[in-house]
């Protein structure tokens, strides 16, 4: 057997185990044509809940879902089906498990009268639950884990859960309206921003390049936010960390969602350090801002540089990378410095006549004369800037760029 980290301090003496054993399994053998697993007892908002890992191979046959049909909640227990979710979880543990990467998933939750169970009560919280043949598990909170685990294990790779467990929180109701109201409460944690998720992504990749690039160049450290989507100009951050990743991503493969997993994270995020660091300081619109510590900047300094320039909003940044993207030669990691210097030149104020009819569309009948200029970022208008940009430069695109 393996031994644990906890093998070492595990001073329960031999014969007391060999006493458990005896006592556990005439229990098993009792129900062995059912369904039987330790579990704990505990209780939570005035209900009996137990506690049970089930095996890969048993989700077939012991968990179904019940999703609500269009647009009519009262037909399922849970919401509709996201289409494409359950795809992205079992994507998710196909990537990691090939490369013999650790993952997770968060325990499911599912709801069975009681008196369609046998709980074995062995003491202290401890039992075992027998689930007889053709008594089903109703997913209350987890639909798309659930069809995510059963497609890889009756599919071609499920060797790569065939061993691993699943644990699920089981709630002894019957009720179906107290289901639902248990799947509406359990849906009230609010969605973790992407930034947030990208500060805690692995070190690899396009999140190592922007975790690197974000202590590197001088405008992002400690003027970029790691937790919300949206800068808190209060705290005095003037970029997010998703905001980055995208210009990241542009500026290497000009595919916003690229993750970047062939790209060395040292090599390519210390080439697009450099090169960032060059434009902003060369660029006259962003260099006091970039030279100047986030501590000694004030709310001021910030909500004029994001009101006046097109690089202290996510767009700017982005058509930033679309361009560098044609500064950059793949097979010797380098951004052209002479083309990164023509970037720099061109001026990223709002009011540069460059951009209007692109990002910028001017407002005749504006009240206030200063507020002119509103801010467009939709696909077609970043597009139109890349290609006015590119005009004006003069530059071609070159196969070796």
């Amino acid at each position: 057997m393996t031994q644990t980290n906890q093998d070492s301090n595990n001073n329960v003496l031999p014969d007391i185990k060999a006493k458990f054993s005896t006592l556990i399994a005439p229990l098993f053998e009792d129900h062995y044509r059912d369904s039987c697993y330790p579990g704990l007892i505990f209780r939570q908002g005035k209900r009996k809940m137990l506690q049970i890992n089930i095996p890969a191979r048993d989700f077939p046959a012991l968990l179904v879902i019940k999703p609500a049909d269009g647009n009519d909640p009262d037909s399922g227990k849970q919401r509709p089906e996201v289409p494409g979710h359950a795809e992205e979880i079992k994507n998710y543990i196909i990537e990691q498990a090939q490369k013999e990467k650790p993952w997770i998933l968060g325990t499911l939750t599912a709801n069975v009268p009681l008196e369609k169970i046998t709980i074995i009560e062995l003491g202290r919280g401890i039992c075992i639950v027998v689930i007889p043949r053709g008594v089903k598990l109703d997913i209350t909170d987890g639909q798309h884990r659930k069809s995510a685990i059963q497609k890889l294990i009756e599919g071609d790779a499920s060797y790569l859960i065939s061993d691993d467990d699943f644990p699920i929180t089981l709630v002894l109701e019957e009720d179906l309206n107290q289901c639902k109201k248990d799947f509406r409460d359990m849906a009230q944690t609010r969605k973790l921003d992407q930034a947030l998720l990208l500060s805690f992504g692995v070190f690899e990749g396009r999140v190592g390049i922007t975790k690197k690039l974000v202590e590197e160049v001088h405008i992002f450290y400690k003027k970029t936010d790691k937790i919300h989507d949206a800068p808190r100009l209060k705290e005095k951050f003037i970029y997010t960390n998703n905001f980055i990743a995208r210009a990241v991503s542009y500026s290497f493969t000009k595919n916003p969602d690229s993750e970047l997993q062939d790209y060395d994270v040292e090599i390519s995020s210390n080439a697009l350090a450099n090169c960032l660091n060059k434009f902003f300081f060369e660029c006259s619109n962003t260099r006091y801002i970039s030279e100047t510590n986030a501590h000694d900047l004030t709310t001021a300094d910030i909500r004029k540089f994001k009101d006046e320039c097109l690089l202290g909003v996510s767009v700017g940044l982005e058509v930033l990378g679309r361009l560098l993207y044609f500064t950059y030669n793949k097979d010797t990691n380098y951004f052209d410095e002479g083309k990164v210097s023509q970037l720099a030149q061109i001026g990223w104020k709002r009011d540069n006549p460059i951009w209007e009819n692109t990002l910028i569309r001017i407002d005749p009948n504006a009240k206030n004369p200063d507020k002119r200029y509103k801010l467009s970022t939709g696909a077609n208008a970043v597009t139109g800037a890349v290609q006015t940009i590119k005009s004006k430069l003069g530059w071609i695109e070159n196969s070796s760029y």
